[in-house]
């Protein structure tokens, strides 16, 4: 405590408040720095603390100063204590012009110039660049009056006086425009309504006439990306970047790196193709495409593809078909395996220059973050190139070596491998290569290969970046920046490749498109249309942390977007009831037409046919009417959508055995015969028989996985009635002509999709969702 007391008094120098020194206190790499710049400060002068904007410089200093250019700190310092940078807007021009030269030895006189070094901007100079500004937009100070954007002000004394300090500046105008305009009036206070400009009035109303689809897709924007991706540096700009290492070579490298790119933002989408993705990959891919559309960039997507072991064709496919189902088109197709031999002749510069080495311990032995160091670490160079090359030929077995690299991950594991010998063929390379790079190893260089400017990685990669950077580095190659961001995961939800799997083997769901699990495969199967899902990524924003959301929210985002695009094509009947009309006149027709869109009728019809047979959902029916039920009943009419009519029953048949209801004879009236009936339902004639599947949730529990809140695994918490099949459905024929993962709205029944297990003899459709959430019964 006595400490912190030494330190409020030290930070109250540079005039800290009492509060403001304790939370800085509460930062203890923050409060050493400035500790730190203090007493250096008071080495060039000792009085220089009485001056309060040396104060607030030094504070300024230590929070602005990046990693990078820390070296430069006891320069900027001195021109700090010596009061020749005596403004933040000088500070903030040195500390951007060495990000610039963090190498270089500075040229005093180039930063000097370029900092406004030693310039002093008077009192005098500014109140006659404001006097000057102000006779400039004079007329429209006194139309405005204290509406003017003093902004314009700014700006044009900014022109004359480029190291004004902005405070002094900003007074001053607030001073002159009350000697100009006098103190403010009543109306002065009242709030102005804005004036559209004429280019802001036509594009509102271009916007309330675009199409309901083009208001989807807001995730594409960068709004939707914001959150962490603000502090992402421009292409070419790495250095200033937090954590960035910076060598004697970096700037050359980025030179040369802006030349290749022309500026362009490079972003990649890099999947393993060894599995289905799932909605956790689907925010990858709207961050990776999505961040370099906003920047009118690139995105390639780059297969992974270093493990031959678990790769297969159809994942490959999968991947693609995903990326471009959600509206995404790669601007290159690339494989890690493009670049073998290029890895491979890096492997033999890093063995040159003593920064890898052969080792021999095996899998089991370096396993985990403190293995017992490796006795082969300092083995001559030429004894290590000779047996890397060993490992290529074929001549030494699998497990018995390794390349490993001299260096430690952040995470502490020490000397990370590098190759590794699997005498299996590879899908694209055939019996070309024995020995297969790792990750740690590969997905740097690739993304150095291919100009990556931003490498974008969940935060589980985060222990990987200082072998990332380390390695480009070491090997003299251009160094992307690498960024980490928080998963996204979904409650009542497994997504691990081999969890899956055994519920596939379980017989627990079907395959990997189940509807009822979130794979994308699966998503798609069920109807959630891809604008939902993006829709969806771009709520969950971006973050370093990591997030677990409910269902229900995607949920809503698909309701949202199915809503304006999903036509109501058909009435269905789950659960049918056969109704005959015994009055229906032959003046009737037989054919009605309906809206697709009944909230927008303009958009398009389709027709449905009417008989003296229809049929009705059972539960729109009962015997006996009570004051809160409002549908069919023998003491009760009900209307029939679309139809203009009214229907009450006369006679209602069971069956002898079971006394289940088999039918109801009913006589029809016009609408406009008989009082209006309290309700209308949704019916169908001459119908389609169609099998539809209706989903709940797989899993009982928000965390499956979690075993204190499932103790016996998370196949015991599988609710296996959460696949309901109903073979018999009845639904308009007006869907007869409907594609597969075509999707409807059913009318007061819910969202619902044509399953590819259709066939010509029989349709088979998905429950998307019911037109209300339902907690209990949503998946």
């Amino acid at each position: 405590m006595a400490q912190d007391a030494d330190l409020i008094q030290l930070f109250g120098k540079i005039g800290l408040t009492e509060n403001k020194s304790k939370d800085t206190i509460k930062n203890t790499s923050l409060s050493e720095n400035l500790k730190t710049v203090i007493h250096e400060a008071e080495k060039v002068d000792k009085e220089c603390l009485n001056n309060k904007t040396v104060g607030n410089l030094l504070y300024v200093l230590v929070t602005k100063l990046k990693s990078q250019i820390a070296h430069h700190r006891s320069f900027l310092v001195k021109y700090i204590a010596s009061k020749k940078i005596n403004s933040e807007i000088q500070l903030n021009a040195s500390l951007d012009y060495l990000l610039h030269h963090p190498n270089a030895n500075v040229d005093v006189k180039k930063f000097e110039d370029i900092s406004g070094v030693g310039i002093v901007v008077t009192s005098e100079q500014i109140e006659d660049a404001v006097t000057e500004s102000m006779s400039k937009f004079k007329d429209e100070i006194l139309t405005k009056r204290y509406n003017f954007n003093t902004g314009l002000l700014m700006a044009d004394v900014r022109k004359s006086l480029k190291w004004a300090d902005g405070k002094f500046v900003k007074s001053e105008i607030e001073v002159q425009l009350l000697d100009m305009l006098g103190p403010k009036t009543e109306d002065d206070l009242k709030p102005r309504p804005k004036v559209l400009s004429s280019t802001e009035a036509t594009n509102n109303k271009q916007q309330q006439k675009q199409s309901d689809n083009n208001s989807l897709a807001t995730a594409q924007s960068l709004d939707a990306l914001a959150g962490h991706a603000l502090k992402f540096h421009m292409p070419g700009e790495n250095y200033k970047t937090d954590g960035y290492v910076i060598t004697p070579n970096t700037m050359a490298l980025l030179k040369k790196h802006l030349q290749e790119t022309k500026g362009q933002v490079m972003t990649r989408f890099p999947p393993e193709p060894n599995g289905i993705l799932h909605i956790g990959h689907a925010k990858a891919i709207n961050f990776n495409f999505g961040y370099a559309r906003a920047h009118n960039g690139i995105c390639y997507l780059r297969y992974d593809d270093t493990n031959p072991e678990k790769e297969e064709e159809k994942f490959f496919v999968g991947i693609k078909d995903m990326v471009e189902w959600l509206g995404y088109k790669p601007y290159k197709v690339t494989h890690s395996s493009d670049y073998f031999q290029e890895l491979y002749d890096l492997a033999v510069e890093l063995i040159k220059r003593n920064l890898a080495y052969v080792c021999h311990q095996t899998s089991e032995e370096i396993k985990g973050f403190n293995p017992p160091p490796s006795p082969w670490r300092e083995r001559p160079i030429e004894e290590s190139l000779r047996l890397f090359e060993d490992m290529k030929k074929g001549k030494i077995n699998e497990g018995d070596a390794t390349l490993r690299m001299k260096t430690t991950l952040e995470e502490g594991k020490q000397d990370p491998v590098a190759y590794r010998i699997k005498f299996t063929p590879h899908h694209r390379s055939g019996d070309q290569w024995c020995i297969y790079p790792t990750y740690d190893y590969t997905h740097c260089l690739c993304d150095s290969i291919e100009n990556i400017t931003h490498s974008l990685c969940t935060k589980e990669f985060q222990s990987r970046r200082s072998s990332y950077y380390w390695l480009c580095n070491v090997l003299d190659l251009y160094c992307p920046v690498q960024w980490e961001y928080g998963r996204l995961n979904l409650y009542y939800a497994v997504v691990s490749k081999r969890k899956i799997a055994k519920l596939i083997s379980e017989k627990i769901v079907r395959d990997w498109d189940d509807p009822r699990l979130f794979t994308l495969t699966a998503l798609r199967r069920r109807g959630f249309p891809p604008e939902a899902i993006n829709m969806f990524c771009g709520k969950a924003c971006v973050s370093m942390a990591q997030v677990t959301l409910d269902p229900s929210m995607l949920e809503t985002c698909v309701r949202d977007v199915l809503n304006i695009t999903a036509p109501r094509l058909a009435m269905a009947v789950l659960d049918p009831i056969k109704v005959t009309i015994t009055n229906l006149s032959q003046n009737v027709p037989r054919t009605l037409r309906v809206p697709d869109f009944p909230l927008d009728e303009s958009k398009s019809h389709h027709e449905i046919d009417f008989d003296s047979v229809i049929y009705i959902d059972r539960s729109d029916f009962r015997e006996h009417a009570d004051k809160n039920y409002k549908r069919l009943a023998t003491n009760q009419p009900v209307g029939l959508r679309y139809a203009n009519m009214v229907i009450s029953v006369e006679r209602v048949v069971k069956n002898f055995n079971s006394q289940e209801i088999e039918e109801l004879f009913v006589k029809c009236h016009l609408l406009n015969e008989i009082e209006k009936p309290k309700a209308f339902i949704h019916w169908v004639s001459k119908p389609l028989i169609c099998e539809i599947r209706l989903y709940e949730r797989l899993f009982f529990h928000k965390n499956p996985e979690d075993k204190n809140e499932v103790p016996n695994g998370f196949l015991s918490d599988c609710n296996l009635n959460s696949l309901r099949v109903i073979e018999r459905a009845h639904v308009d024929k007006s869907i007869s002509n409907a594609k597969v993962l075509q999707k409807f709205q059913f009318e007061r029944v819910g969202f619902f999709c044509v399953d590819p297990d259709t066939t010509d003899k029989k349709f088979v459709f998905n429950l998307t969702l019911p037109l209300k959430e339902d907690p209990g019964k949503a998946a």
